[in-house]
């Protein structure tokens, strides 16, 4: 009887702080993850296209030169300075998205297991995920992006990658990833009521 009650207990919980509630939270946080990264890389093409002029696809191309040539990113910009906004080269758009929504299902995972430990619902949920979002800024601007150059060879387009973007819309695209996160991982909890 005491065995069917904990069992129970543990079905309640997500089977405790180190059982398959943690592995599930990170899986949930991953794929919110992924969703608020695609959000989060929209805003910096429209940013790109609209008031930055330096290319709709420039944001894919300046991530993809984490691991490959700037080449494609350096294309992007010149031809939307001669007036054409949509340069697009299919293989580093691809890589750039790939490893954009890598690490946004990283960042995701991290927060996911974070907020169920915690018992983070509803508002205070998105709220924190709005505050993560901050976190993943500093994180990425002053040690991700600096190790990932230096590791490797992305140089001064990935080391300085917020100044580049410039740090107002680097903080507004952190910003939205961490409410579109938190939105993602309220849904569910709502649903569940």
């Amino acid at each position: 009887m005491a065995t069917a009650s904990r069992e129970s207990a543990n079905a309640r919980l997500g089977a405790g702080v180190g059982g398959r509630g943690v592995v599930t939270s990170a899986v949930w946080g991953a794929a919110a993850g992924v969703g608020a990264s695609l959000v989060m890389a929209m805003y910096a093409m429209v940013a790109a296209l609209t008031y930055q002029h330096t290319g709709f696809f420039t944001p894919l191309y300046h991530i993809a030169a984490t691991l490959a040539p700037g080449d494609a990113m350096m294309e992007s910009m010149q031809s939307a300075m001669a007036g054409n906004s949509f340069t697009f080269v299919f293989g580093p758009a691809a890589l750039g998205a790939f490893i954009h929504m890598m690490v946004g299902a990283a960042y995701g995972a991290m927060f996911g297991v974070v907020a169920r430990l915690l018992r983070c619902h509803g508002a205070v949920l998105v709220a924190a995920a709005v505050a993560w979002g901050l976190v993943v800024f500093a994180i990425s601007s002053w040690v991700g992006l600096p190790v990932a150059a230096s590791l490797l060879g992305g140089g001064d387009p990935i080391r300085d990658m917020a100044a580049m973007v410039g740090y107002q819309t680097f903080i507004a695209e952190h910003l939205l990833y961490g409410a579109v996160l938190g939105l993602l991982l309220a849904a569910p909890q709502r649903n569940r009521r």
